[in-house]
């Protein structure tokens, strides 16, 4: 009998477990679990009765919910740019005596319902969102489920509720292009990342408002959006370069970006940097192997990681912790894919 009542008090119940056995969504049990309406006289009687003979307690009623898990969201796992930011989370939650589990979204939105209710089953302490949209209801279901969530860089507008990791992004933007105007270069193109995504957005106000403090005027075609990939960079310098009018230099919105900016140039018999100056943005290892080493904004990745985990960690084990938007500093990395541009050093 005692083993029974062991059994049936066991803190590995999940709602995921509940819902099955009552025949109801995860929906369902998390509005009898809060007392919310919506559900049957019926239907709630079932259901806190499997909740009182498990035991169930709600997330982060006790410690002994605690799994040791938190679940990590990246956009997509490019190695160069997905590294630093695994590392740091890894890093982050080793300290605080969890493990990671590692998620790509290939692009689309986070929070699912088929990954929402296998959250609800498998369990998570909190969870971390990087460069992605949370899909529609997502923000209300993982509320439901107790689970604290993290968002670093996060597409469109985040939820109120929920902290937010960052870079100075419009910063480093600015940083980029006055560097650029200072060296003379007066037809600037940039290559920023998907529109609508903060980052993106943010990195190209840096560069507009560097033009407009030194007074130059604003071409929209020389104002792109890509998806931080060779791919887009490659493609807008092509398009660039084949202006009447082309741009001495280019702000690439990733160190990726700047790779098919190299490409393209190459591909026109352009020399880097005499021909054509290039930024990137994050000084990730590729800034360093490119061919000649490309001058790059340093975004914190690792430390971001960091932030983010260790805002989850605070929330999810200690009852509190950060609200509101981190943002870390960039900084400017100087080598040699920068230089005046032929006419001005003429």
């Amino acid at each position: 009998m005692a083993a029974d009542r062991q059994r049936r008090r066991s803190p590995r119940v999940t709602i995921g477990d509940i819902a099955a056995q009552a025949g109801v969504s995860l929906p369902t049990v998390s509005r009898v679990l809060n007392g919310r309406a919506g559900v049957s006289d019926e239907t709630r009687a079932a259901v806190q009765r499997l909740l009182d003979e498990h035991g169930y307690e709600r997330r982060g009623t006790a410690a002994r919910h605690r799994v040791g898990l938190i679940d990590f969201v990246l956009r997509d796992l490019d190695p160069i740019w997905a590294m630093p930011l695994i590392q740091g989370a890894e890093t982050e939650a080793m300290r605080a005596g969890a493990s990671i589990v590692l998620t790509s979204t290939h692009g689309r939105s986070a929070g699912n319902r088929r990954w929402i209710q296998h959250l609800a089953t498998r369990r998570t302490d909190a969870v971390v969102i990087v460069v992605s949209e949370l899909s529609a209801g997502a923000a209300e279901e993982l509320s439901r489920l107790h689970t604290p969530v993290v968002l670093v860089d996060p597409v469109g507008s985040a939820p109120g509720h929920m902290p937010t990791v960052t870079a100075a992004n419009r910063a480093g933007g600015r940083m980029a292009t006055e560097h650029l105007l200072r060296l003379g270069h007066r037809r600037i193109g940039i290559i920023t990342g998907p529109a609508g995504v903060r980052c993106s957005e943010d990195r190209l106000a840096g560069y507009r408002d560097a033009h407009l403090r030194h007074g130059i005027p604003l071409d929209p075609e020389l104002q792109t959006y890509g998806d931080f990939m060779p791919a887009s960079g490659l493609a807008s310098t092509r398009r660039m370069l084949a202006m009447n009018r082309p741009p001495t230099a280019i702000f690439a919105g990733t160190d990726q970006t700047a790779s098919g900016v190299y490409a393209a140039a190459r591909e026109r018999g352009l020399r880097v940097p005499e021909d054509l100056s290039v930024v990137g943005f994050d000084d990730v290892i590729l800034s360093e192997w490119l061919q000649p080493p490309l001058t790059t904004v340093r975004q914190p990745l690792e430390q971001m990681a960091r932030a983010a985990i260790r805002a989850a960690v605070q929330i999810a084990y200690e009852g509190h912790g950060p609200s509101g938007r981190l943002e870390l500093p960039t900084s400017l990395t100087l080598r040699s894919s920068t230089t005046a541009p032929a006419r001005a050093a003429a």
